[in-house]
C-alpha cells in the first residue's frame, strides 16, 4: 500500500464544514462572523507517550482526545483537525482500528479531518485541532475564550470528573502497583481513552474566570493558572482525595494523593469561578452531564498549598511533566 492509497483508504472522506478539505495543499475553513479560531497542537510519540503495543483503536481515540481537551479548556467548539502521521509501515491491520477510533471521537464532536501528512518513520502522531469561540475584532480585540489568566483572589477552585485513575493504570501496567481486575480495567480505560470535557468547557463560558486541562498533573496545570493570574491557592486534601474513586480501595493514601496531584493524563478541567457563580457552575455541570468538585479557593498569597483537616499545610512535591527538565523528572503521563 502506497502513501496516497493509505490516505485515501483510511483518512479521506467528505468534510462539508470545510471550504477545501483533504486533497489540496491547504485546507480552507470559513468561520462565522464574530467568531475567533482556537488552535492547538499535540504530539504523541511511541515509547514516550504510549506503549508501542497499545490497542490502535484506543490510540486513535486518544490522539484526538488530548487535542479536544485543549479546546475544552478554552471553551471552544471543535471544527476540524489535521493529522501528521509517521508509521514504520503501512499495516492495514493496525490502520483500520486506529482510524476507526479516530473517526468515532471525531464524529462524536462533529470535528472533521481536513488534511495532514504521512511519512515512514518511528510511530509518531501529531494533530492540530481548530475550534471557534465568540470574539470581537472591532476596536479593542476581545475574546470570550476561557483563559488561564483570569483567576481572582476569593474564587473557588473546581475540577471535573475524577483524578488519579490514569496514573494508577500506568503504575499497574508498569508492575509498580497491583490492582484487582475491575480497578485495573477502569484505570487503564482512563489512561488510554480519556474523555475530553468539551461540553463542560462550552457551558463554563461566561462563568469560569480561568481554566486549564489537567494533562501533566493537577499541581502543575493549576500552577499555570496561578502564574498567569498572579495569585495563589489553598486546596483541601480531603476534597482532592474524594476526586479519586479508589480512595476506599485499600490503596496507600500517599500513593493516591500523589496520583491525584501529579499523575497527569486525566484530561479533566481545573477551573476557577467566583463564589457568586456556584449555582451557575452546578447548572453547567448538570447541562454537560459532567461531575464537578470544589477542591479549594484562590487567594492573594503566592504559591499553592494543600491543607489537611486541621488546616495544616501538607508537604507535597510537584511531579508535573517537563520534557526537558534538567533534574531528569520523568513524565508521569508517559510509560517510558
Amino acid at each position: 500500500m502506497g502513501e496516497f492509497e493509505l490516505i485515501r483508504r483510511y483518512f479521506t472522506r467528505p468534510s462539508p464544514g470545510a471550504v477545501v478539505g483533504v486533497g489540496d495543499d491547504c485546507a480552507i475553513l470559513q468561520t462565522a462572523s464574530g467568531m475567533q479560531l482556537a488552535i492547538s497542537t499535540d504530539m504523541l510519540v511511541a515509547g514516550r507517550h504510549f506503549f508501542p503495543d497499545v490497542d490502535p483503536y484506543s490510540l486513535g481515540h486518544k490522539a484526538l482526545a488530548v487535542n479536544l481537551s485543549d479546546l475544552a479548556a478554552c471553551g471552544a467548539r471543535p471544527l476540524a483537525f489535521t493529522l501528521a502521521l509517521a508509521l514504520p509501515s503501512a499495516d492495514a491491520a493496525w490502520l483500520e482500528p486506529f482510524s476507526a477510533g479516530l473517526w468515532a471521537l471525531a464524529d462524536a464532536h462533529s470535528c472533521e479531518l481536513i488534511g495532514g501528512d504521512t511519512t515512514r518513520g518511528p510511530l509518531n502522531l501529531c494533530i492540530t485541532v481548530f475550534g471557534e469561540v465568540p470574539g470581537e475584532a472591532t476596536g479593542r480585540t476581545r475574546t470570550y475564550a476561557l483563559l488561564r489568566s483570569g483567576a481572582q483572589a476569593g474564587d473557588d477552585v473546581y475540577v471535573s470528573g475524577t483524578l488519579g485513575e490514569a496514573a494508577l493504570g500506568l503504575q499497574h501496567q508498569l508492575g509498580k502497583l497491583k490492582l484487582d481486575a475491575p480497578a485495573a480495567a477502569a484505570c487503564r480505560a482512563r489512561l488510554e481513552r480519556p474523555t475530553p470535557r468539551v461540553a463542560l468547557g462550552l457551558a463554563l463560558r461566561g462563568i469560569a474566570s480561568a481554566c486549564a486541562d489537567v494533562s501533566d498533573g493537577l499541581l502543575g496545570d493549576l500552577g499555570h493558572i496561578l502564574e498567569r493570574s498572579s495569585v495563589g491557592a489553598q486546596l483541601d486534601d480531603a476534597a482532592l482525595l474524594a476526586c479519586c474513586p479508589w480512595v476506599r480501595s485499600g490503596i496507600d493514601a500517599q500513593l493516591l494523593r500523589d496520583c491525584v496531584l501529579n499523575g497527569g493524563d486525566d484530561y479533566e478541567l481545573v477551573f476557577t469561578a467566583a463564589p457568586a457563580h456556584a449555582a451557575a457552575v452546578a447548572a453547567a455541570a448538570q447541562a454537560s452531564s459532567t461531575a464537578v468538585q470544589r477542591i479549594g479557593r484562590i487567594d492573594a498569597l503566592s504559591g499553592l498549598r494543600v491543607l489537611d483537616g486541621a488546616g495544616q499545610v501538607l508537604a507535597t512535591s510537584s511531579g508535573s511533566f517537563d520534557h526537558f527538565s534538567q533534574d531528569g523528572n520523568s513524565d508521569r503521563s508517559n510509560p517510558i
